[in-house]
């Protein structure tokens, strides 16, 4: 089993959680497509596996068994899995991303789109930070719109 220590590079997953979670992946997959059918729908949702806190050898079992997207939050993170792992993986990053990590970010060429756009502010900063990389591919963003009056949790953990 794998812990959050920061570093999962040298995380060691055994034969039988790798086995297991591809297992469960071909599972929720089949639900999806099998709904889909039944629902008439013209695309398939798209299924991001989540891998913030997995080993890189979890995430190559799961690419192996055919799975393209994947999710990570921490910056430090998928910068190194995307370093380590196939060009072809969609990169998500999730979760808060902060202005001074725009650059990192940007910089990573597998990186399909980052999740969770919350201000004006950060959306100029990362797009001075794609052009600032010579990105070349626009970079697909999830923009996070205010619907009610209530206030951000961010604030209040700030």
């Amino acid at each position: 089993s794998t812990q959050s220590t920061g570093n999962t590079m040298n995380s060691s997953t055994s034969p039988s959680e790798l086995h297991d979670t591809v297992e469960n992946l071909k599972d929720v997959k089949q639900k999806i497509s099998s709904l889909s059918k039944e629902l008439n729908l013209k695309t398939e949702p798209r299924l991001v596996a989540v891998s913030k806190t997995k080993g890189i050898e979890l995430i190559k079992a799961c690419y192996d068994a055919g799975h393209r997207h994947f999710g990570e939050n921490y910056v430090q993170e998928l910068v190194t899995k995307s370093k380590t792992l196939p060009e072809d993986i969609h990169w998500h990053f999730i979760g808060h991303l902060q202005s001074n990590k725009c650059k990192q970010v940007a910089g990573i060429s597998s990186l399909w789109i980052v999740e969770t756009v919350d201000s004006k502010k950060l959306a100029d900063t990362l797009n001075k930070a794609c052009s600032s990389v010579g990105r070349s591919a626009p970079l697909n963003i999830f923009i996070q719109v205010k619907t009610s009056s209530e206030e951000s949790m961010l604030k209040h953990l700030g």
